[in-house]
Formats: structure tokens, C-alpha cells, sequence
């Protein structure tokens, strides 16, 4: 990776951000009072948007000349540095006090992700990775599973209704190939335990770059295999992604693309 001025503050700020929007969340878990309906089947609260805030306000303070992607009031400058934040990932979770939720902040420069935090307020975890340093949760180093397809746990996209044909007939491949399935409603949380070695896979056909970057980069560098769904690299433009650990990622693609 070329090397990028700043790039311990540059972390720092993410993870400041990160943790104090995640607090400011758990703090106000089950007291939610404002929920508007932003398109079909999609909702934002006022505490997303005030946590927001928070971390847009760090990184601006820090950072004024720079991007900011983010779902709700994304930031357009002439930079090729762009932060992506995702201030409540989970946010159907957490209206219905499922405490399944988490915050992402991200750093690419131009279309490549190289820097990635998540921090998951309800169990105080921080996970953080630089391209080409490693993963990290908690400060301590991170891996992918080695578990083969037959013993695999697979997240699939919940969001079937978009490519109901599609998702459906790679859901019926997929199920006979791995050991179980499921769906946390959580990006951040289902691509952290991938990072980490608990689940082997993830597949996605609608996420959102805001959903995704800090965690397909965190597991890149927990040493697994992240693609579009057609087994090409991932950028900041993709929409759909396989992220797997190297044992099973192959099979997967295959699966999905007979």
C-alpha cells in the first residue's frame, strides 16, 4: 500500500468516532422515540442520525477537505481521500431492542478501502485494520477459520425480495453444500465473526458500500478471500460480495455462478 500521511491519526479519529457514537447507541438502546420511513422497508431513527453527527463532527474537525459517503448526508469534496460511515448498522435491530448492532468508519483512498473500524457497543469490541498491517480485536490479532465447506456457517442477505430469483436458487445450492445458515441483520457483525474465525462465509447481493468496508477489509487482512459475486476485486463501487475464508471461497464462487 503506498504509504498514507497521517495514517496513525487518521485510525485514531476512526476509532474515537467509532467507539463514542457506539456508546452514545447503547446508552439510548430501547428508547428510541422518532422512526421515519425513508424508502420501502427501510427506516432511520433520530439516534442514527445524531450519531452520525458525532462521528462526522471528529472527522471534519480533523479532516475538512475530505469526503464523507455516508447513507443519510454524505459530504462531497475534491479529495481522493473518502471516509464511509455507517453510524448504526443494524438499525432494524435495534428499533426492535435485538441488541445485534454496531458502527463502521472507514477510510479509502480513491476506490481502494485501507483503513477499517468496527466497533460493537453491547460486547465492547473495537476491531481495527489497516491494509497490509493485520486485523485486530481488542488489540490482539485476528484470523479466518481453516473449516472446510461441510462444516461451514454461511450468512446469507436478507434482502431477498430485490433478486428473489437469483438469491433464492444460489440459497438452495448453498444450503446442501454447508453445515447451517443465518442472518443476524448485521453487516458489521456477521463480517467481524468472519474475521475472527467463528463463521467461515458471507454472501451479499445488495449491501451498500457504508455496510461493507471497514469489514471486507478487515477480512482481507484476518486472511481471507473478499470478490464481487463474479470473483472480481472489490472496491468502494461494488454492490454484491463473497467474503470467506481461502479454504471454501472457491466452492462458493462456483456455487453461485454454475
Amino acid at each position: 500500500m503506498k504509504e498514507i500521511k497521517n495514517i496513525e491519526l487518521r485510525k485514531n479519529i476512526a476509532i474515537q468516532s467509532a467507539t463514542l457514537a457506539g456508546k452514545f447507541l447503547l446508552d439510548n438502546f430501547g428508547k428510541v422515540k422518532q422512526i421515519k420511513e425513508k424508502g420501502h422497508r427501510q427506516l432511520v431513527t433520530e439516534l442514527d442520525l445524531e450519531a452520525e453527527k458525532i462521528i462526522k463532527d471528529l472527522i471534519t474537525k480533523n479532516f475538512p477537505q475530505e469526503n464523507i459517503i455516508s447513507e443519510e448526508n454524505p459530504v462531497k469534496k475534491k479529495s481522493d481521500f473518502s471516509w464511509i460511515i455507517d453510524p448504526l448498522d443494524g438499525t432494524h435491530n435495534y428499533i426492535h431492542n435485538v441488541d445485534i448492532f454496531g458502527v463502521s468508519v472507514a477510510l479509502a483512498y480513491k476506490k481502494e478501502v485501507i483503513l477499517g473500524v468496527i466497533y460493537m457497543p453491547v460486547e465492547d469490541e473495537l476491531y481495527v485494520a489497516i491494509k497490509g498491517e493485520g486485523a485486530f480485536k481488542n488489540g490482539k490479532r485476528i484470523f479466518v477459520s481453516n473449516r472446510d465447506i461441510q462444516r461451514a456457517t454461511l450468512i446469507f442477505d436478507s434482502s431477498i425480495r430485490y433478486q428473489k430469483e437469483r438469491m433464492l436458487r444460489d440459497l438452495k445450492v448453498l444450503s446442501d453444500a454447508v453445515f447451517n445458515i443465518r442472518m443476524f441483520g448485521s453487516t458489521v457483525r456477521s463480517l467481524s465473526y468472519i474475521a475472527e474465525g467463528k463463521i467461515e462465509a458471507e454472501i451479499e447481493y445488495n449491501d451498500k458500500v457504508w455496510d461493507f468496508a471497514s469489514g471486507l477489509l478487515l477480512v482481507e487482512e484476518a486472511g481471507g478471500k473478499v470478490s464481487d459475486l463474479e470473483g472480481r476485486p472489490w472496491d468502494i463501487n461494488s454492490f454484491g460480495y463473497i467474503a470467506s475464508n481461502k479454504k471454501i471461497y472457491k466452492k462458493l464462487l462456483k456455487l453461485i455462478n454454475p
